[in-house]
């Protein structure tokens, strides 16, 4: 049997999250006035991410460059073929980007250790406004939430005039109901 429906995919395990990715896109139009050649790197655990790969197609879509940065662990092998760059240098990574996409550490879809502690985690690879403030430029800081205070952001950065998060969470509920509203049919 077939049933006329529509299905709207919000997010498949470690797959993809087209809504968010729907959202993170127009975050960034809202605050920079494009998407296309815009510098966006992902930052974080790209391997169990479903935002990473629904944004690195959005992105490309509307013509912004895209990086991933995050310990080798935590970078899928594949992640180059989809015409990415892959810095494994924090630092350099924010040197390259104009936004800066930060993913958790999702601990709950690991199932052995891709790094040795959060601590670690947090020296090698977490964002603070010290390291912020040491690179004499302007980066847009985006997170999907829930933040790992501490791990992948300080405190510092995730509530400064930097960030957009509290922008992203309100453009998901608007864009999430114009997805709905157009998936019903105007209705």
């Amino acid at each position: 049997k077939h049933i006329n429906a529509n299905i709207i995919n919000a997010g498949d395990g470690t797959h993809e999250h087209p809504t968010q990715a729907l959202l993170d896109s127009f975050s960034i139009r809202e605050k920079l006035g494009d998407v296309a050649g815009k510098k966006v790197c992902i930052f974080g655990d790209i391997l169990h991410s479903r935002v990473a790969l629904s944004n690195i197609f959005a992105l490309q879509k509307q013509g912004a460059e895209v990086m991933v940065c995050g310990p080798s662990t935590l970078i899928p092998k594949f992640i180059g073929e989809l015409g990415v760059k892959v810095e494994f240098d924090l630092r350099k990574a924010l040197q390259w980007c104009d936004v800066a996409n930060v993913l958790r550490i999702q601990l709950e879809r690991q199932t052995i250790k891709y790094f040795p502690t959060l601590r670690e985690y947090a020296q090698y690879y977490g964002i603070n406004k010290q390291l912020l403030d040491s690179l004499n430029k302007e980066i847009v800081i985006m997170h999907p939430g829930p933040i790992n205070r501490g791990v992948e952001l300080s405190s510092d950065v995730a509530d400064s005039g930097h960030s957009i998060i509290l922008d992203q969470v309100e453009n998901g509920v608007a864009v999430r109901m114009a997805v709905l509203y157009l998936l019903a049919g105007n209705k």
